[in-house]
């Protein structure tokens, strides 16, 4: 299921020609001049410029509300019983959880009102596996995309790209400096130990296959991990922790998403984001209507808005994740397109990891095993 960036932009550039208008949208296109929308999103998502862009064009007044983790959105709709909003970015991965005792949590997604055309195909056929569908029902289509690697401060960090490893994590040079969160390092170190010889796992993929097997992988990388824990800088979970674990609690090594490291690298040529030799964790989040949504026509306005190219890439710009919009990475600027070719090139692009829809057993081991991580420091 890996991701061809170079297709991505090939088959972007044949649609140029369709993105003559250079409105972000035409309000009366999405059958809707007034009302609200609400909607709950990653708190780095939805920025000042998209939605003065949409409410200028469409009347369309938005409620927006953030939160920090996946966990924190599926508890908040869990509680309200899906009620309370009209659009949510759960992680494809994470849509699973959103069916609470046979009843899903978001509404399955009319295709007829939706602009799923725009979106790359080989994103919208491969998110169905990914738990894009629920029970039958497709409730989430994809939004964006990006990746999980290697963010250091290179003035303090001698590593060449070809080097760069989820190891170098657990390096003697970053005793005490190394940033994480502690699900992903769970991953990350795997594959490290994994192409290291010393994990049988699958790359990873049979942490997914049975709990057995969950609990015999993670109880080798846990072990690891706090056997090397004086390399412990921060934790983080969420794209503000991450960015303060280097800029105030003096790491000079994490593993990070992308908009952490492509940011810092904006502010300060010394930090860089490189995908390490064993394949960079690679995320996709989605859209999805809330079932107990007040405001469906303006969801379907929002949502449309945002498949367009001009709003993919002003988001894409803004945050340096990658738009799952065919053609936005024509709109997402000059920095953009040179940050993207010095982090990505064709063999880490075929080399990418893509995190695998939770399992009930997953979800519960993985927990047990970050609680461990967190108690050790």
């Amino acid at each position: 299921m890996s991701i061809s960036r170079r297709v991505v932009l090939k088959s972007s550039a044949a649609a140029s020609t369709l993105l003559a208008a250079p409105a972000v949208l035409r309000g009366p296109a999405f059958g809707q001049s007034s009302g609200t929308v609400n909607v709950f999103a990653w708190g780095d998502y939805i920025q000042q410029n998209m939605i003065d862009a949409f409410e200028g064009e469409t009347g369309i007044k938005v409620n927006l509300s953030t939160y920090g983790s996946n966990d924190e959105a599926t508890q908040k709709l869990k509680a309200s019983g899906g009620k309370g909003f009209d659009v949510i970015f759960p992680s494809i991965t994470n849509v699973a959880n959103y069916v609470d005792n046979g009843d899903l949590l978001l509404q399955e997604i009319d295709e007829s009102r939706a602009n799923v055309s725009a979106i790359i195909p080989s994103m919208y056929r491969d998110s169905i596996q990914l738990g894009g569908v629920q029970l039958g029902k497709r409730v989430a289509i994809p939004f964006d995309w990006g990746t999980e690697a290697i963010t250091f401060d290179s003035s303090a960090m001698d590593l060449a790209d070809a080097d760069v490893s989820y190891g170098s994590l657990w390096a003697p040079e970053a005793t005490g400096a190394a940033a994480f969160r502690q699900k992903s390092v769970l991953m990350g170190t795997g594959l490290y130990l994994t192409a290291n010889g010393d994990l049988e796992s699958n790359r990873m993929y049979d942490a997914y296959k049975t709990e057995e097997d969950m609990r015999r992988i993670f109880e080798a990388v846990t072990t690891f991990i706090i056997d090397h824990k004086a390399n412990f800088g921060a934790f983080w979970n969420n794209a503000t922790e991450a960015t303060n674990a280097f800029q105030q609690a003096g790491c000079t090594i994490g593993q990070t998403w992308d908009t952490t490291g492509i940011l810092l690298n904006r502010d300060d040529a010394k930090y860089k984001y490189r995908m390490p030799k064993e394949g960079g964790l690679t995320w996709m989040d989605s859209m999805g209507i809330p079932a107990g949504a007040e405001n469906v026509d303006q969801a379907y306005a929002f949502i449309n808005a945002l498949l367009t190219p001009k709003m993919g890439g002003m988001f894409a710009s803004n945050t340096g994740y990658n738009s799952c919009v065919d053609g936005a990475a024509l709109y997402a600027g000059e920095e953009y397109a040179k940050q993207f070719n010095e982090i990505y090139n064709t063999e880490n692009l075929a080399n990418l990891w893509w995190w695998q829809s939770d399992t009930p057993f997953f979800a519960a081991g993985v927990q047990e095993y970050v609680d461990r991580i967190t108690n050790a420091a």
